[in-house]
């Protein structure tokens, strides 16, 4: 009797301490060789599906341990749906720990200056990682959802309700997977009314623009005109000046924005006569809207534009301008840049 006692305790003993090593093990060894990959819970999933769904992945580990890891974290009801990268030498215990703490992996999207609302549109439509909500509503029906101005904002900011041009920050956007097209608009939307309110306040004196809105639509017609930083207030400088002297803007790029798809890479002469809101050779001052998205820089330039005399300036050829301050100077430099002309 003794000896079969004695005999069961031993047993116990030893099962009792491969259990403890192997637990040890199950809590400290990585449970993948290579990575990183991508696993995706479902809202809702339970723990046995997520389970499935990391051994479907080849995430190699006991269902068991992985349970009394989960029961003795306290974590068991708590993992947080969505989609995780989990990488080269991760363990159960960290595996839960992301879980938990919802650091899912995070996707990037990048809406680069000079973008017209269509094509940040066309650059939501092709990220398959997000949720598409907006591609059978109309632009009216978007900004309804998105807007952040608040009722006693728009007077003071000036911008229509209706239409989105111009007024969503560029930069690159970092999102989960499953985030709402919607959603990252209103961040971007967000961000530019921030950006605008800021540079506005500080603002140089003595501007024709009468609201944020103005200084929106002039630094988009800046960031099309040049991508050269240093020459942005130069830009804005002569643009500032024919407002304040009744010129007429002549801006090509907003004769572009006008004819849409018209457009196909060239502007001809009658183009330039077709009388539309956009064209800046016909109509006085400013376009209705800004004809594409402005980046910091192009508005802060058009807010503190340079004050020189210039009211011309032409493309070189080499992506800069030459600047001139009386109509002779200019043809000179059209001679010169464009018609080749010494």
């Amino acid at each position: 009797m003794i000896r079969i006692i004695t005999f069961i305790f031993i047993a116990l003993f030893l099962v009792c301490n491969w259990a403890w090593h192997d637990f040890k093990i199950a809590t400290s060894s990585p449970v993948l060789a290579t990575g990183p990959i991508t696993v995706e819970i479902n809202k809702g999933a339970s723990f046995n599906q997520i389970t499935k769904e990391l051994l479907d992945h080849k995430v190699n580990f006991k269902p068991f341990w992985f349970k009394v890891i989960a029961v003795q974290k306290k974590s068991f009801k708590n993992l947080k749906a969505g989609e995780y990268e989990l990488t080269t030498g991760i363990t159960l215990p960290e595996i839960l720990d992301m879980f938990v703490q919802g650091k899912t992996k995070q996707h990037t999207i990048t809406f680069p200056e000079g973008l017209s609302f269509k094509e940040i549109a066309k650059e939501i439509e092709n990220n398959s990682n997000l949720d598409h909500t907006t591609q059978h509503i109309k632009y009216d029906q978007i900004m309804m959802q998105i807007s952040s101005i608040k009722q006693n904002a728009p007077q003071y900011f000036g911008i229509p309700s209706n239409l989105p041009e111009g007024l969503f920050f560029p930069d690159t956007y970092y999102f989960e997977k499953h985030t709402s097209d919607i959603a990252l608009l209103k961040r971007a939307h967000d961000k530019m009314l921030k950006v605008l309110e800021a540079e506005w306040k500080n603002k140089a004196d003595n501007l024709p623009l009468k609201t944020p809105y103005d200084a929106l639509i002039l630094a988009s017609i800046v960031e099309k005109e040049t991508a050269q930083v240093t020459e942005r207030p130069l830009i804005a400088g002569v643009f500032i000046r024919r407002l304040q002297t009744g010129m007429l803007l002549q801006t090509d790029p907003t004769v572009i924005y006008g004819m849409s798809d018209n457009y196909k890479g060239n502007i001809s002469s009658t183009d330039l006569k077709t009388t539309t809101p956009y064209n800046t050779y016909q109509i006085k001052g400013l376009p209705p809207t800004p004809i594409a998205m402005p980046g910091r820089e192009a508005i802060n330039a058009s807010l503190h534009p340079d004050n020189s005399n210039n009211l011309y300036f032409v493309a070189r050829g080499d992506g800069t301008h030459q600047f001139s301050a009386t109509l002779s100077e200019h043809n000179l430099a059209v001679n010169q840049f464009q018609r080749k002309q010494k």
